[in-house]
């Protein structure tokens, strides 16, 4: 008789479990289900894939989950992954946000009339850039292009079309890559635990399977923990599993934010809450949602009961 299939949706960042799992064929056989991993360009393409009962988990972003929540999508958080996942790469000739005393307007003002990448709409790197831009500087002309896949944005540095990017760690390491860039914002400067992805469940499969979900949380804590306490064994797997990848260039990912874990903290939650304000301030929901709404706290309570490792 052929297994009954689980669906997971994921993205091309280095530092998420799925590239550890996808390596693991023991959570096939302990879900006791075919696992069929599938790529998207981000999170807001994940959600449409929710929408058309595609997928049945998904890694990404708490933004694009937000607008789709908030729009009646019946997806929980049942987990974290990463805090702090954010940072603003610049060719080399720009200023850093330490070179300008911490402040934000000096920084985004030599990017007058310039343009800067950041991946789709709604993400969450996008929503941060644009609540920064909101609050810190309004007069500025700064042009924000979108993009569907953040490695575009590298490659259009490197062809003059833009002047900086805002992506994940991943995105820094790929620019380097192509052109003299730097990071000019590290993580830490945006807001503090600010979660850059989530374990998102179909409430479907909460509700019929919860067996599944404990199942897949235990694998995903055995993962972070490797992320985080040895992780050039964690590069070495990674760079198998995604071979376009060497082991020496995920270490490198893995080095600018290590704050892995799966717990869903105080602080994962507040800021989670915060995006919430900001994507009704935006207008890319149109009603204020409540942590229930958002998330399913019972599973990584008992997989997890120590303190979160952020």
């Amino acid at each position: 008789m052929k297994k009954l299939q689980i669906r997971i949706g994921h993205l091309s960042t280095a530092y998420h479990t799925n590239f550890i799992l996808m390596a693991d064929n023991s959570l096939a056989e302990s879900m006791n289900r075919e696992v069929i991993w599938k790529l998207y360009g981000t999170g807001p393409s994940m959600i449409q894939a929710f929408r058309e009962n595609e997928l049945d988990i998904g890694y990404m972003g708490l933004p694009p989950a937000i607008i789709g929540i908030s729009n009646g999508l019946p997806l929980k958080c049942v987990a974290g992954g990463h805090v702090e996942g954010t940072i603003m790469i610049a060719k080399k000739n720009y200023k850093t946000i330490l070179d300008l005393d911490n402040d934000f307007y000096k920084l985004f003002k030599q990017f007058e009339n310039k343009s800067v990448g950041v991946p789709s709409e709604g993400s969450i790197h996008d929503v941060i850039l644009k609540s920064l831009m909101e609050e810190y500087c309004k007069e500025i002309r700064v042009k924000i292009q979108n993009y569907t896949q953040a490695e575009f944005i590298a490659l259009d540095m490197k062809n003059n079309k833009l002047e900086a990017g805002v992506g994940t760690p991943s995105l820094a390491i790929f620019a380097s890559t192509l052109v003299k860039s730097k990071i000019i914002v590290p993580s830490n400067y945006f807001w503090a635990d600010n979660p850059s992805y989530g374990i998102f469940f179909t409430e479907k499969l909460i509700k019929e399977n919860p067996e599944l979900v404990f199942e897949f949380l235990k694998y995903h804590k055995k993962s972070s923990y490797l992320l985080r306490e040895n992780p050039s064994r964690a590069a070495e797997i990674i760079s198998k599993t995604f071979s376009i990848l060497s082991k020496e260039y995920v270490e490198s990912v893995l080095k600018i934010s290590p704050k892995y874990c799966i717990a869903l903290s105080e602080g994962y939650i507040n800021a989670t809450m915060k995006f919430v304000e900001l994507l009704y301030k935006l207008g890319y929901i149109n009603q204020l949602i409540g942590v229930d709404d958002i998330f399913n706290l019972k599973f990584v309570q008992e997989i997890h009961p120590e303190m979160p490792h952020y």
